[in-house]
């Protein structure tokens, strides 16, 4: 039992087809919008997420501020996930992106794990045209931090939202997080919420693994992961 996927995206960015090729194509331009940190080295694309090697991603294809797809092996149950990135230049700097996630998963709670990838998909891809949009041609510094155990998905989003002043919409002015951060919503779906501030895009995560993730990207020197968690802690132990 599985399934094969494929997830659409795409979006006009106010940025250069140049600048758009190195957020997609660099690992510190993967670093400025995707998971954890990669690396691009000899036609490999590296990613480690929380501690977690994501599986290498070998590129299939690299036409230069037009074309790049790259794609994991599948393993004996078939699994695997490819991505294509497709850039047209159009007039006055702008550039139509289009980011296509597939392939196939395996088992019986593919379900599950489909729409887990499709949230967090979209989100990934709002933050790709937010730092095109605000941060293009700067590097963040990933965070990347797990909060506690959650067993009441519904219960942990209400205690998130309640931190943000209620369910957000994109564009409201929220207040969260160590000191009080301030920023506006730039997106949110059922598992995700992303804030931008003058010089960092925080997101927020529904953790497949079970657990509200800190995945933030500071486009300044940041030391605060430690930070992250325990007021993420802190948090979920104030509202269990």
């Amino acid at each position: 039992m599985g399934r094969e996927f494929e997830l659409p995206l795409e979006a006009m960015v106010e940025a250069t087809p140049e600048e758009v090729w190195a957020a997609i194509s660099t690992g510190p331009g993967i670093d400025s919008w995707f998971m954890g940190r990669t690396e691009v080295a000899n036609g490999v694309v590296r990613t480690a997420f929380g501690g977690f090697d994501m599986p290498d991603s070998t590129v299939t294809a690299a036409e230069p501020l037009k074309h790049l797809a790259h794609g994991s092996d599948k393993t004996d149950d078939g699994r695997f996930v490819a991505y294509e990135f497709l850039i047209e230049g159009r007039d006055r700097g702008s550039t139509q992106v289009r980011m296509v996630t597939s392939g196939f998963l395996p088992g019986d709670d593919w379900q599950d794990e489909f729409e887990a990838m499709s949230r967090g998909m979209e989100m990934y891809f709002a933050t790709l045209v937010e730092y095109l949009t605000h941060f293009a041609g700067r590097v963040a510094t990933p965070i990347t931090e797990f909060g506690p155990p959650v067993h009441d998905w519904p219960r942990a989003w209400e205690i998130l939202y309640a931190e943000l002043g209620g369910p957000p919409e994109p564009g409201d002015r929220v207040r969260f997080g160590p000191g009080a951060i301030e920023g506006v919503v730039y997106y949110r779906n059922a598992q995700t919420v992303g804030i931008r501030t003058g010089d960092a895009l925080y997101r927020f995560l529904q953790g497949f693994g079970g657990s509200m993730i800190a995945a933030h990207l500071p486009f300044t020197d940041d030391d605060s992961g430690p930070l992250w968690q325990a007021w993420l802690a802190g948090l979920y132990a104030e509202h269990p």
